[in-house]
């Protein structure tokens, strides 16, 4: 192993760590709303450990994020159909609309199954979608840009 694939794993784990670690406290510890969600694990993969991938540039990840969990909103509310019909159709659009708008981040793929399951209201959308995205970007462009010297976004 080269001595650069390990700071970049053990920075990308460090940020990672507490990325999530701000996203869990203001979720747990604060009045302020949930900021988590599942998804944004696997944010952190693509872009801590791949910045220069176009899957982990500010633009995709925030409209990836918000896309998805819109349409997921929209099949819940509006689309009358069984759970199990709604599940796999409201994730085919979402990934068929990232791919055409060119917002494509693989990790928000997840958010209509969230967002369904979870029956959630229209202000998920503000917390965790916007909120906790902006707070992602925000460290990954400390990371990146001012303590890895990468020049991010692209």
């Amino acid at each position: 192993m080269k001595k650069m694939d390990i700071t970049k794993s053990i920075l990308a784990g460090i940020f990672s760590a507490i990325t999530i670690g701000v996203l869990t406290i203001l979720t747990y510890k604060t009045e302020y709303g949930i900021f988590l969600i599942t998804s944004f694990g696997s944010s952190m993969v693509l872009l801590y450990g791949y910045p220069e991938s176009s899957f982990s540039q500010p633009k995709n990840i925030f409209f990836g994020h918000l896309l998805t969990s819109i349409i997921g909103i929209l099949f819940l509310y509006i689309v009358p159909l069984p759970i199990y019909i709604l599940v796999p159709l409201s994730v085919g659009f979402s990934v068929a609309l990232m791919i055409l708008l060119k917002i494509v981040h693989p990790p928000a793929g997840a958010n209509p199954i969230i967002v369904i399951m979870g029956s959630v209201s229209l202000d998920y959308l503000i917390n965790p979608i916007i909120t906790g995205t902006l707070i992602i970007l925000i460290f990954g462009i400390i990371l990146n840009r001012l303590i890895l010297k990468k020049k991010y976004p692209l």
